[in-house]
């Protein structure tokens, strides 16, 4: 693979071979799965707005776990057994971290931050020990793991304080973390980590985004599919089923369709790749939060499709959908330089449908933003056999 270098020093054409992720990363997306199920379980039997906070912070954690991990997939040679090593042992660390993170507000805390903390330490080290041998560390390296040895003071501190204050530290912490991320880890005399630093593989990169998006979306069939095996088998039950698949089978239509298929080559004709590929980034991790929250909504919906909706529920069920809508219009944005009309119009029909809600039951208000999205599916479907579609990134660098 290609060697990230500091600089603006010239990286070495990547091996067409390496373009499409390897094996391993495949693999190591398992455990994110597993992750996913956890955070919208917890979400689903804790559906407040402390909960909402709580969940939001656990997945933007796991999120820079898995960014950080795909982003120096290109540094490290996954085809040697240290490469395989490292990277496996990230994916244990990050499944401990999945396997406590229902406990992680309470006695499982402090093990949740070392881990959390532990992972960039690893990496580190692997960079120190195999990937430099010897020669100094890579200031992108450099950059990282200090703004990571302070966010992790953060991460310790809130586990060891506990209660209410754990969340308010936690918060910070993952503010601070992305606020570091965003800003390409700035330090003195070295400065800030550009977007080039990266040479990222576009094709490698944009199917791993893609493979992210998937994974949220099987996170949703694989709740929907135990909710309802898990529930008695009555007719209500078999119409909330086949709603909400039919929500995650639009949600993945929305996406592909076409700007997610069409994302490597926009990023290829960016003027700046790199920037818009980290960009990119951002997109996909509004989506997989919306889809995340459509995987909640599977449990909630078939569970009890019939009575009362609460408010808690109904934005869950509006939300979710909307909160996609606005990551794939941002991602429309990255692709064509425009945000789709449909993507606006579905957010606001959306939004208008609040008001109706305490007077419905679950299965109907799920079945209502069911029908946006189709609406867009359609819209989509129609525009694009009148027009060509073809990637006119927006201007960036």
């Amino acid at each position: 693979m290609s060697m990230a270098t500091d600089g603006g020093a010239t990286a070495a054409a990547p091996d067409p071979a390496l373009e499409r992720p390897a094996f391993l990363e495949l693999f190591f997306d398992l455990v994110y799965v597993f992750a996913l199920v956890t955070l919208a379980t917890i979400l689903a039997n804790d559906l407040t707005w402390t909960g909402v906070a709580k969940v939001l912070v656990l997945l933007l954690a796991f999120a820079m776990v898995w960014a950080l991990s795909v982003w120096t997939a290109d540094t490290i040679d996954l085809t040697s057994p240290s490469g395989q090593g490292h990277l496996t042992s990230v994916a244990a660390a990050s499944l401990l971290l999945a396997a406590v993170a229902a406990e992680a507000y309470g006695d499982r805390a402090l093990l949740f931050a070392i881990t959390f903390v532990f992972i960039p330490l690893s990496t580190t080290a692997y960079y120190a020990v195999v990937v430099s041998k010897g020669r100094p560390l890579r200031r992108s390296t450099i950059r990282i793991q200090t703004w990571k040895c302070v966010t992790g003071v953060g991460w310790i501190a809130g586990a060891l304080v506990g209660g209410s204050g754990q969340l308010s530290i936690w918060a910070l912490a993952i503010i601070v973390e992305y606020v570091g991320a965003v800003c390409g880890w700035p330090l003195p005399r070295i400065g800030r980590s550009r977007p080039g630093d990266w040479r990222l593989v576009h094709a490698r990169v944009a199917e791993r985004y893609r493979q992210f998006v998937i994974i949220a979306l099987g996170v949703s069939i694989f709740v929907t599919g135990t909710t309802f095996s898990r529930s008695d088998y009555t007719l209500e039950r078999a119409w909330a089923l086949l709603v909400v698949f039919s929500t995650v089978v639009l949600m993945w239509r929305i996406y592909i369709y076409r700007a997610g298929e069409l994302l490597t080559d926009a990023i290829v004709r960016s003027t700046d790749p790199a920037l818009l590929t980290q960009s990119a980034a951002i997109t996909h991790l509004i989506m997989v939060a919306g889809i995340a929250g459509a995987a909640v909504t599977s449990d909630l919906v078939v569970n009890r499709p019939l009575g009362e909706t609460p408010p808690s529920w109904a934005a869950v069920i509006l939300g979710s959908p909307a909160l996609y809508l606005i990551g794939r219009g941002l991602l429309d944005f990255t692709v064509f330089g425009r945000i789709s009309r449909s993507r606006l119009a579905g957010v606001v029909l959306l939004g208008c449908l609040a008001p109706a809600t305490p007077v419905l039951p679950p299965i109907l208000v799920a079945l209502l933003a069911m029908i946006v999205l189709a609406l867009i599916a359609v819209a989509n479907l129609a525009s694009t056999r009148r027009h060509t579609r073809t990637p006119a990134p927006p201007m960036l660098g």
